[in-house]
């Protein structure tokens, strides 16, 4: 009897382990299918409250009694010809008049009609030929100082330099694309020359992209997420190497940094936050926990990341994903209050603690009671053990109104980048990974504070170089004001 009660729990173990196995590699084929075929959104919708009629379904009921009711109302105006307006009002005119044929003599002009249609016309490159006088007077020969070129024995200009990366790295044009445009314009110049100039464009800027690093890593709040980008391995022909923009965001300051290495060890971002003091908010990875183990950092998680495993666990366990998801709605209705009534890092903290404080409870309980009725292996079990593990750093926003509540923010500034590199599809180099982690960092700030990237280029490239590099913060996108002309 006993051995064969042995062979029982055997068998119920084994099975046990088959149904997890089963749960794990359907939820792995429903990843699959939702990546090939299915919506990116991770929108939930929760179900119906009991009770409460749903939009689509009428209950049948008895047809109520008919009453006759008279009423006087007013008669509505008639609706008056609307007044087209003109179209996009700031754009410049080109008028071209055009006269009857064979006016009568003594004909009055009365009036006139106007057409206007939206024409377009293509980029034009000129040369900017610079012409300096030179006058003799007794011994001496006398010319104007050459003014400041931003590239020392080369041809390139400020602007053109400037629609080069805006091109790039704003619009996701690679250079041999970029190449046939400015061919059509009348340019026509090699792809060598294309990438010796982006080198060079880069060079330049290269300080004020320090300048950018040290003021980002002067805030006590910053959060960190990493993208990887494959590179060109001159060791191996035909082959790329996966490399990792490192990517540093600050919400106080709306300012962005990329960082690029060639792996995503630990090593590097304990490197790049060596000396760093603050709260750092960071995905599960666990490369960040020897940083988050440091007494001089407050460890903070992101809540996306948490509910992202909760709804891609309702295909395996329904109830329990959509109980979670019901309470992210709840923590994420309390941000959405916040942000729509303006409310300072104080109101917010505040609200927060009245608001959100009780629902993290009451899922932070939930959670340990779930984990021991769940299949540790199982999708909602791997949802579940994931959010407990980094339960303190997710509540941790609620320290300070300042924090936010996940890292979608940082999200967003990397989504240029994953754009561009299905257009590029790699970096030539290590260090043209780097030339670009520059341009995405500057026009990544851009963007932040509703800069126009080719005006900010355009300027700061022709004004660097005479620029004191005691002042360069002044060339920051967050700072940076045009000359008048």
């Amino acid at each position: 009897m006993i051995a064969e009660a042995n062979l029982i729990e055997e068998l119920r173990a084994q099975l046990k382990l088959r149904d997890e196995k089963i749960a794990w590699l359907t939820f792995q084929l429903e990843e699959i299918k939702r990546l090939v075929y299915g919506s990116r959104s991770e929108r939930f919708v929760p179900a119906q409250v009991p009770g409460q009629a749903s939009l689509f379904e009428v209950e049948a009921t008895e047809e109520p009694p008919k009453q006759e009711v008279s009423y006087t109302r007013t008669k509505p105006q008639e609706k008056k010809q609307p007044v087209r307006e003109a179209i996009a009002a700031h754009l410049p005119r080109v008028e071209r008049v055009i006269e009857p044929e064979h006016i009568p003599e003594g004909a009055k002009r009365i009036g006139e009609e106007v057409t206007e249609t939206l024409e377009y016309t293509p980029g034009s490159i000129h040369v900017d030929r610079i012409v300096r006088p030179k006058y003799a007077a007794a011994d001496s020969v006398i010319i104007a100082p050459m003014p400041s070129l931003p590239f020392h024995r080369s041809n390139l200009g400020a602007t053109l330099a400037a629609l080069i990366m805006v091109c790039k790295f704003a619009d996701h044009i690679p250079l041999y694309r970029l190449r046939q445009i400015l061919a059509r314009s009348g340019l026509d110049v090699g792809d060598s020359t294309l990438g010796d100039w982006v080198k060079a464009i880069a060079r330049l800027l290269g300080p004020l992209y320090d300048v950018l690093r040290q003021k980002i890593f002067g805030e006590d709040y910053l959060q960190v997420d990493e993208s990887p980008i494959a590179v060109q391995d001159k060791h191996k022909k035909g082959t790329t190497h996966t490399g990792y923009q490192w990517v540093v965001h600050s919400p106080v300051q709306r300012a962005v940094l990329f960082a690029y290495h060639p792996g995503r060890a630990a090593a590097f971002p304990n490197e790049m936050f060596a000396s760093y003091k603050g709260a750092l908010q960071t995905d599960g990875y666990s490369g960040y926990n020897s940083l988050m183990a440091r007494g001089d950092i407050t460890p903070l998680a992101c809540m996306a990341h948490a509910r992202r495993k909760f709804d891609k666990a309702l295909t395996n366990d329904k109830a329990r994903a959509e109980h979670a998801l019901q309470l992210f709605a709840k923590l994420y209705d309390v941000e959405r209050t916040c942000a729509k009534e303006g409310m300072d890092p104080e109101q917010r903290k505040k609200y927060r603690e009245l608001h959100a404080r009780p629902v993290l409870e009451q899922l932070g309980v939930w959670l340990r009671e779930q984990v021991l009725l769940v299949a540790p292996k199982s999708p909602i079990g791997a949802a579940i053990a994931y959010t407990l593990g980094l339960w303190p750093r997710l509540c941790g926003y609620l320290a300070d109104g300042r924090y936010q509540i996940d890292n979608n923010p940082i999200e967003n500034t990397i989504r240029p980048m994953a754009i561009g590199r299905k257009n590029y599809l790699f970096a030539g180099s290590h260090s043209a990974a780097q030339d670009a982690a520059l341009m995405y960092s500057l026009l990544g700030t851009c963007k932040l504070h509703g800069v126009e990237p080719f005006a900010y280029l355009s300027d700061v490239i022709a004004r660097i170089s005479d620029h004191k590099a005691n002042k360069l913060y002044e060339l920051l996108p967050q700072n940076w004001q045009p000359l008048a002309k």
